[in-house]
């Protein structure tokens, strides 16, 4: 007799979640360059097979809602408040976007998780990359909005600058201020032209 889908699916979410949880406790208990993927298969009671059946390596076990960062661009930009300004949702949802970790803003934990990650130069690299990778979707997204042809280079240009910004801003002692001085410059450009969008 076959298992039902729910009911699979249901297991497979709980041994990745497993999984991350188990990642995020050695990672921040013993360090993240000390832990290797068959330390964290251990400690969840899984074989590394099936921790790369569910993560794609080391890094992602960190980030383990990164398939979620690129949908909720878009939506940022798609279902932003009437009268809200395309580089105003980005700012907002940016400087919400730290909690779409493994750790929650607040969760005790995540000050030590957020040094590990700036701390860490693999997962700095992998942060960065993991969010520009979103860069294509969310300049379609802008265009959309905009009613712009789709390689619209000043929809490219927003896109890429709000996504590059991000690190900028999470760098910063003061994350807000270093968001709404940013975020200024682009809101100010974008405006002169794209007026009202």
């Amino acid at each position: 007799m076959t298992e039902p889908t729910g009911r699979r699916e249901r297991k497979k979410a709980q041994t990745r979640q497993s999984l991350a949880d188990a990642a995020l406790d050695l990672f921040l208990e013993h360090g993240y360059d000390q832990v290797g993927v068959k330390d964290v298969a251990e400690a969840a009671d899984v074989s590394v097979t099936t921790l790369f059946k569910h993560f794609s390596g080391k890094e992602a076990l960190v980030f383990d809602q990164e398939d979620d960062i690129e949908a909720a661009l878009v939506a940022a930009v798609r279902e932003r408040t009437p009268g809200t300004s395309i580089p105003q949702a980005l700012r907002e949802h940016l400087l919400l976007a730290q909690t779409q970790f493994a750790v929650h803003t607040a969760d005790p934990r995540f000050a030590d998780f957020t040094r590990m990650v700036q701390e860490t130069p693999a997962l700095r690299d992998y942060t960065h990359r993991m969010w520009t990778r979103h860069e294509t979707a969310l300049a379609r997204a802008i265009a959309e909005a905009v009613a712009a042809p789709e390689d619209d280079v000043s929809c490219a240009a927003l896109a890429r600058f709000a996504l590059e910004a991000r690190g900028l801003i999470l760098r910063h002692p003061e994350p807000r201020r270093a968001a709404d001085e940013a975020f200024a410059l682009l809101e100010h450009g974008w405006a002169a032209s794209h007026p009202g969008t």
